[in-house]
């Protein structure tokens, strides 16, 4: 018991490596929390600092929530699985689970950067691809699908939150008749109702019309300081 609940303290400490903000103060001399729509995400990184800043962002959140997962190796459920399929066995899918929205929790709300953290997309994307990595693939499909359509990463990502639990729960488990354990199930609204949540204030602005559209910048949009702390 001790070693599953420091497997979960750990995949909460994985998840609170804030890396925009990292990222942002280390090599742009930025915070980017005090810019753009003030959020410590890749999205806001890219708005504010360009893909250039972007691009390793989004694969070390994506990575923290795969690797947070991962965790589960360190486990005896891998070496005694639940019968009959070890890898969907409620037991093991639920520990994965777990440690999953750890890393999420940690990425919202990490203790390393006062609390204030992402919105969770690559980290919950990287939680579902090492879990069930058929159905990650299909949400992906979604979020660029409806990316290139409307250029709102906020919308797109919505609208890929909203699949997910359909693409589990009628796709898999209904229409092709996989086994999916219940919590895998229960995961996969969760899932979305966290990424509702944090998305929030971004559904207002869609009402609202206010929303950005995002624009890949080679070059900040901001005045980087020098060496001295010019603008």
């Amino acid at each position: 018991m001790f070693l599953y609940i420091a497997l979960i303290i750990a995949a909460y400490l994985l998840g609170s490596i804030s890396n925009a903000l990292w990222i942002g103060k280390l090599f742009y001399n930025v915070d980017v929390r005090e810019h753009g729509s003030r959020n410590a995400g890749a999205t806001n990184i890219l708005r504010v600092l360009g893909w250039k800043a972007a691009a390793p962002v989004f694969i070390l959140d994506f990575a923290k929530g795969a690797g947070a997962v991962c965790l589960i190796l360190l486990t005896t459920l891998v070496k005694n699985p639940d019968p009959p399929d070890r890898f969907m066995s409620n037991t093991f899918v639920s520990f994965q689970i777990a440690l999953g929205i750890a890393a999420v929790l940690g990425h919202i709300f990490p203790v390393f950067a006062s609390f204030k953290g992402g919105k969770g997309v690559a980290t919950i994307a990287g939680v579902i691809l090492a879990i069930f990595p058929a159905a990650m693939l299909i949400v992906l499909g979604i979020f660029v699908i409806f990316l290139l359509i409307t250029r709102y990463v906020s919308l797109s990502s919505i609208i890929a939150a909203i699949s997910f639990p359909f693409i589990v729960i009628v796709v898999f488990d209904v229409l092709i008749d996989t086994y999916e354990p219940l919590t895998l199930e229960i995961f996969s609204v969760l899932a979305m109702v966290m990424i509702l949540v944090t998305h929030r204030n971004n559904i207002k602005r869609l009402r609202n019309g206010t929303e950005q559209k995002i624009v890949i910048r080679k070059n900040p949009s901001i005045n980087i300081p020098d060496k001295k702390g010019e603008g």
